[in-house]
């Protein structure tokens, strides 16, 4: 049998917040090592749009989560990674249908104005000074210079590259191991032991398994999602653009299938179109209700891609938490191990402010934020 690998830290998940982590856990000075049974990217990070959003946060503790990846996403562009990833600090425009619609807008864009959020109300008028394919007949909506975009798959793969992390991809986690006082001392995997003091668990969607195999219980469930992608285009879509209701689905505890438009164009040149949620397991078949609420959607909000084709469509499953928020930060229940999972739709746009957390977490720097609505035990313990 070969010698265990040692290392500071063991990263089970090779996304994007896998590979945050990692970045800045070595930041901190710390050797990360990156295992993941599939490749990198290969789950919830490779079906995603790469959303750095603000817009879509209520205020309160993801809102301020997502106010420091974004400042963070914005450093790391700053640093040369912006290329790299692909990042487009675009900014979003959100907009309502009728008054009713426009009226929740206002609201929600008062209360992340004074949580620090840069937010812009759009007249009618002036919606077409912004997006000049936009339908007519809208009643307005808002303009959030701070969301950006990166290309996801490129984000976990560059982030990774820069930490300097060990890599095991094709490994999977089968027992999170305890020394002879019950804190953790590594991982077992199908293809040798992995030893270190301390394991982060941002394992996304599969985030429960890996709980359960280090013997406690974190609830997290997938949601559904497909996206629609179109032939390439000359740019046309200046900023990502969605329909007020979105939010509204985004903070939905309902199983059923929900959809509403979200619309972007990419450096490449296609255009992706967004999004559902629906709670089917891990189910991949092809919904065919669902891309056509998300073809109509779009059409609604773009009327030229009505004539547009589209290519493909992909689906992807969201690591859904019962209060939407993530779990973040050390478990009490087992010393040394570490959560950074359950972002839903968020995770890519979380990743940074999430990666930082847990390294200040490893070393025993104080946090950015409060880390206690973010707590891995915060659920009831039932067995896992």
């Amino acid at each position: 049998m070969s010698k265990p690998l040692t290392c500071d830290v063991v990263v089970i998940g090779a996304g994007v917040v896998g590979a945050a982590c990692a970045l800045y856990a070595a930041r901190a000075g710390l050797r990360p090592v990156v295992v993941d049974r599939g490749p990198v990217a290969g789950g919830t990070t490779g079906a995603g749009e790469g959303n750095l959003l603000v817009s879509d946060k209520e205020p309160g503790p993801e809102l301020e989560l997502a106010l420091l990846s974004a400042r963070l996403w914005a450093e790391l562009a700053e640093e040369g990674l912006g290329g790299a990833v692909e990042y487009e600090a675009k900014g979003g425009l959100v907009v309502a249908g009728g008054d009713t619609a426009l009226a929740g807008l206002e609201k929600l864009a008062a209360g992340q104005r004074a949580a620090g959020v840069a937010v812009l109300p759009v007249p009618a008028t002036g919606l077409r000074d912004l997006e000049p394919h936009l339908a007519p007949g809208l009643a307005g909506g808002m303009h959030y210079p701070q969301d950006a975009q990166v290309m996801p798959a490129l984000a976990a793969a560059h982030l990774l590259r820069a930490s300097g992390a060990r890599l095991l991809t094709g490994r999977e986690v089968t027992e999170v191991l305890r020394g002879a006082g019950g804190a953790v001392r590594g991982v077992r995997t199908d293809r040798g032991e992995l030893h270190a003091p301390a394991v982060v668990n941002a394992a996304g969607t599969w985030g429960a398994e890996v709980a359960a195999r280090a013997g406690v219980r974190l609830p997290v469930l997938p949601r559904r999602g497909f996206v629609l992608v179109t032939e390439p285009l000359p740019p046309r879509i200046r900023h990502k653009v969605y329909a007020a209701d979105y939010v509204a689905d985004v903070a939905s505890d309902a199983a059923s299938l929900q959809t509403s438009p979200v619309v972007e164009g990419t450096p490449a040149g296609p255009v992706l179109i967004g999004a559902s949620r629906e709670r089917v397991g891990f189910d991949r078949s092809l919904s065919l209700p669902a891309v056509r609420a998300l073809a109509a959607g779009a059409t609604a909000l773009f009327p030229f891609l009505a004539g547009v084709r589209a290519l493909r469509t992909y689906a992807g499953f969201r690591p859904y938490l019962p209060d939407h928020l993530p779990a973040i930060g050390p478990d009490p229940r087992l010393p040394g191990l570490f959560h950074a999972c359950g972002h839903e739709g968020a995770g890519i746009g979380l990743a940074t402010g999430t990666g930082r957390l847990i390294a200040r977490a490893l070393t025993g720097e104080p946090p950015d934020l409060d880390l206690g609505p973010f707590r891995p035990d915060r659920f009831p313990q039932e067995a896992p």
